[in-house]
């Protein structure tokens, strides 16, 4: 059982980290949810959407948001924390009580591998779901057709093919139109050009048909059938209903794409071993391919096509998939079976079989049949048919092309869901490797104030970003590992963390080296002698 003293020390040490770890938490996803709000703040204000469609939209990205703050918020609280004990001597007098640095650093850690998890499931279970809904409703958004997205002085398409508007002057307040020309195309027999001086725009309720009421114009008509008939007519105020022109959000139901942001890892896994299956069948269709090609050289006939091929493996991959599918299991109730159709009496032994069954395997065929006919070869899509007499190819230069673009194209596809599986891993564990990094420094710089908080946590989210941007570019293109894309910025931070701990460790009751960026300063920019008086 642990000391008393010891759990009191380890809350106070966490009771510190709190107040930083929400405050970076809501700063970072608060400038970071303006800057979602400015970028697509003009494709939704003229859309003539209520305003519980434009809060979702913000509200759906709020997960991707916390997905990549939260370990930068890590950083903030351990970097404030631990330089504020380090300033006010705390750190000191725990060292001065015996209390190692171990003993300081193995709870802070501790709680930033909790985070790391809460993160994990978070970008695994919340996200995916909320970037699904997201994208579906920008997509139902940009359907959406209202007034305001018609433009002065162009031919705007209202109805697809049909209906086509200018108007010199569009009053977006009023929706009022000034020197109005329409062309109609909804017949087929007439074409019909309309102009008015000014006109006015109005809505049905539900949005969906658009009303325009015309002054002063006049309606052209041609018959295409005969060019001769031309009408023209005069009016001094014209009503127009124009049906469907779509100015109402319809939401989508169900959308069963989904892009590797939208998965779970679980279902990329699945995506993962299909591609590898896709890959290891093109290699086999390449052996079958290059062995046919040998066997006509040597005068042989065709060799036949394994027709099982590879079963795809549907259990789930990893420890965590089987868990996640085991609980499932626990929770939701198993879907029941259905029995299959009764399929008669078996004959009894002795019988003859009945007709069109199929005779059993190695028995001889009955009398009076015709001799069974060897299995005919396997016929590929662009390849001549198998003959002795052909002339034979050159050996499987230009024939496995394409299988070998099949394999390229499936490892790429698998390799483009693993680094996102990484991916998933990665950001999740930087909390850890955050707060590994962020502890040396604060001790070290104990006087940096606000100011190294700030400038430390600047440097690192934008080395450790960059890195995994450009990582996520060079295992895409299948040029690093999926692992090594994803996990070398952790792996870096990870040694300069373990390194700088290992620089900043004192024995029990020495106290740690003040300092601030003025000792940075003097390590790297060499003192100017003083000149002799």
């Amino acid at each position: 059982m642990a000391r008393p003293t010891v759990r009191i020390l380890s809350r106070y040490l966490l009771r510190q980290h709190l107040a930083p770890l929400g405050f970076a938490l809501a700063a970072f996803t608060l400038l970071m949810l303006l800057r979602q709000v400015a970028q697509q703040f003009g494709n939704l204000v003229g859309k003539g959407l209520p305003w519980s469609v434009v809060l979702e939209v913000f509200l759906l990205s709020v997960p991707f948001i916390v997905a990549m703050t939260l370990p930068m918020a890590v950083l903030v609280a351990v970097l404030y924390a631990f330089s504020q004990l380090a300033a006010d001597h705390e750190i000191t007098a725990m060292k001065a009580s015996g209390v190692s640095l171990g003993r300081l650093v193995v709870p802070v850690l501790s709680a930033a591998a909790l985070v790391a998890t809460l993160a994990f499931l978070w970008s695994d279970q919340v996200l995916p779901r909320s970037n699904h809904r997201l994208r579906t409703l920008l997509v139902d958004i940009q359907r959406k057709k209202p007034s305001f997205s018609l433009k002065e002085q162009v031919i705007n398409e209202v109805v697809s093919g049909q209906f086509f508007l200018r108007a010199a002057r569009i009053d977006p307040a009023t929706n009022r139109l000034r020197d109005v020309t329409i062309y109609d195309l909804g017949d087929p027999e007439r074409r019909r050009i309309i102009s008015a001086d000014s006109g006015r725009m109005a809505y049905t309720p539900g949005g969906r048909d658009l009303y325009l009421t015309l002054l002063d114009g006049d309606i052209r008509e041609v018959n295409r059938t005969d060019p001769t008939q031309f009408d023209r007519t005069l009016y001094v105020v014209n009503k127009i209903r124009v049906q469907n022109v779509g100015n109402t959000l319809e939401r989508t139901e169900n959308d069963t794409y989904r892009s590797d942001r939208e998965m779970s890892i679980c279902e990329m896994r699945g995506v993962v071993a299909a591609a590898r299956h896709e890959a290891e069948q093109a290699r086999r269709d390449t052996r079958f391919l290059i062995d046919n090609d040998l066997r006509r050289l040597a005068g042989l006939g065709p060799a036949l096509r394994d027709t099982l091929g590879l079963a795809p493996d549907t259990e789930p991959q990893g420890a965590y998939c089987r868990a996640l599918r085991r609980l499932a299991g626990w929770l939701v109730p198993t879907a029941a079976i259905a029995a299959p159709p009764h399929q008669g009496v078996p004959p009894r032994q002795g019988a003859p079989p009945r007709q069109g069954a199929p005779p059993k395997q190695g028995a001889p065929p009955p009398r009076g049949a015709p001799a069974p006919r060897p299995p005919e070869p396997m016929i590929v899509p662009g390849r001549p048919l198998p003959s002795r007499n052909a002339p034979a190819p050159w050996l499987a230069a230009g024939a496995t092309v394409g299988e070998e673009q099949r394999v390229r194209a499936a490892r790429q596809r698998a390799a483009g869901y693993e680094v996102e599986i990484h991916k998933k891993y990665a950001i999740a564990a930087a909390a850890i490797v955050f707060a590994l990094v962020g502890i040396p420094v604060a001790l070290r710089f104990p006087r940096g104030g606000v100011g190294l908080v700030l400038a430390t946590s600047l440097i690192v989210y934008t080395v450790y970003y960059i890195g995994l941007i450009g990582g996520e570019e060079l295992g895409n293109r299948l040029l690093v590992s999926p692992f090594f894309a994803m996990w070398t910025p952790n792996l870096l931070f990870s040694a300069l963390g373990l390194a700088g701990l290992w620089a900043v460790r004192r024995p029990p009751g020495d106290a740690p080296q003040a300092g601030d960026w003025t000792d940075l300063v003097r390590k790297f920019l060499p003192r100017r002698p003083r000149a002799a008086a």
